[in-house]
């Protein structure tokens, strides 16, 4: 049997360009172990010229934020007629952008947060909405941009003011959920275990509670009343399908548990592009259920398919 060769589609030129190197050298060297031919891609405007030339048998998309996971580089590959990993080209734009990920999840009745969309200088000049509030870009991941405007406090971020603000014109104002941080992966079609993530001294789980040594712990199962647990699982699943996922996703939820196991539950976003670095998430919540990181970035590439 012909051994598959895979291009690992890494780096491009987003803000989360650190994070998808980390992810695709990760993926790349897992893949070698399994048995793949590999060819590592630092992605740049000259992508499809390369990949014509590679001509590989599958493109394992580790590409985070705009480009990589906004169904653009889905529609290139699809051009192509090379299959890839994750989502294809509408749940990936759909998914990348907050507001219309909202609306899409709210028509399929899953709880998310009150949030305004607006022009970044229009929410820097005074409060939208009665703090306390979240200002997040429309279009970024790894919490990039994310801004917490806390009660009591004044005006709003004067940062949305900065003339080299890099994360785009327009922002989310959406109501801040408190309480416990909480994750849930779908693979193969089905919902995974429930994690609760405890951010080490960060006020939520930013870019350096994700990626950083030591940023934040894992409780994985997450200790949770089982009709809760069982909630979650199944509203990760409703939203994969909803947004039309493909292959593996993760679905982010704030829970304002009360203490007594009830509280407001809230769904924040689904990436389509799960992190795949030493830190990530979605490996430890395969690992959890028998399945190594060799395992899953092989079930990724053999699931790749050029129409998803």
């Amino acid at each position: 049997m012909m051994t598959k060769h895979v291009a690992v589609l890494m780096g491009g030129w987003s803000s989360e360009r650190p994070v998808s190197l980390s992810s695709g050298a990760s993926c790349a060297e897992a893949l070698r172990e399994a048995g793949y031919r590999i060819s590592e891609v630092d992605v740049d405007r000259s992508i499809a010229q390369v990949l014509a030339e590679l001509k590989p048998d599958v493109a394992f998309n580790a590409l985070h934020g705009p480009f990589g996971e906004d169904g653009r580089i889905q529609g290139l590959l699809e051009i192509l007629d090379i299959p890839y990993t994750h989502s294809g080209v509408l749940a990936s734009s759909l998914a990348m952008d907050k507001q219309k990920a909202k609306d899409v999840m709210k028509a399929a009745g899953i709880p998310v947060a009150e949030a305004k969309v607006m022009h970044r200088l229009n929410a820097a000049k005074k409060h939208v909405m009665k703090p306390p509030y979240v200002v997040k870009p429309v279009s970024e991941g790894s919490s990039f941009g994310v801004l917490i405007v806390l009660e009591g406090q004044e005006h709003p971020p004067q940062e949305l003011y900065s003339s080299d603000w890099p994360y785009g014109d327009m922002v989310m104002i959406e109501r801040y959920i408190p309480g416990r941080e909480l994750t849930c992966a779908v693979m193969d079609g089905k919902a995974m275990d429930v994690t609760e993530i405890i951010s080490t001294d960060h006020a939520f789980y930013d870019y350096d509670a994700k990626y950083a040594p030591g940023g934040s712990s894992h409780i994985l199962p997450a200790q949770l009343k089982p009709n809760v647990y069982e909630y979650i699982q199944s509203l990760t699943l409703t939203a994969h399908k909803a947004l039309g996922c493909q292959g593996v996703s993760r679905a982010d939820f704030r829970f304002d548990d009360k203490g007594d196991g009830e509280g407001e539950l809230i769904c924040l976003e689904v990436n389509t592009q799960p992190g795949m670095t030493p830190t990530s998430l979605v490996p430890e919540i395969a690992l959890e259920a028998g399945m190594n990181f060799a395992q899953l970035v092989s079930w990724m590439v053999e699931d790749a398919t050029c129409d998803r």
